[in-house]
């Protein structure tokens, strides 16, 4: 659906103040809906704008500029803090990935190690093969 015209809206709001027509007959008029004259008159009286307003659309960020600053200085002072450790420090109610994609905006991208457990030993190759040699047989 296309934005109506700051002209337009204008000549809406204008019709309207001189009180001579309806609501519905100035929709019918300018070939709009009722409802839009309705929220144009409402966006009037609560902002005194008519301008159009998609920049106010949608859903609204969760991690905003004050979540990031706190974030790095956590970050700073602590390293090694995981993603859910991020998440209760900063009372946001927001998934895991999305804390995680905005730390990569951030260029703060790391990852997260639960402990410092030992590396697994590789096994040697000959145990590796009659390992598989017995599993075979046992089908």
């Amino acid at each position: 659906m296309a934005t109506l015209s700051i002209k337009l809206r204008g000549r809406i709001l204008t019709a309207y103040d001189k009180g001579d027509s309806t609501r519905d007959a100035i929709a019918e008029r300018f070939n709009v809906s009722l409802g839009m004259v309705k929220k144009l008159l409402q966006q009037r009286r609560h902002t005194g704008s008519i301008e159009p307003r998609h920049h106010l659309a949608g859903r609204k960020k969760l991690i905003q500029d004050k979540h990031r600053d706190k974030m790095r200085q956590l970050l700073e002072r602590k390293p090694g803090l995981t993603l859910a450790e991020l998440r209760t420090a900063l009372r946001l109610k927001c998934t895991l990935p999305a804390i995680h994609y905005v730390l990569a905006d951030m260029g703060l991208t790391r990852k997260d190690r639960k402990s410092a457990a030992a590396p697994k030993k590789a096994r040697p190759a000959a145990k590796r093969a009659a390992f598989s040699k017995s599993k075979r047989k046992a089908r």
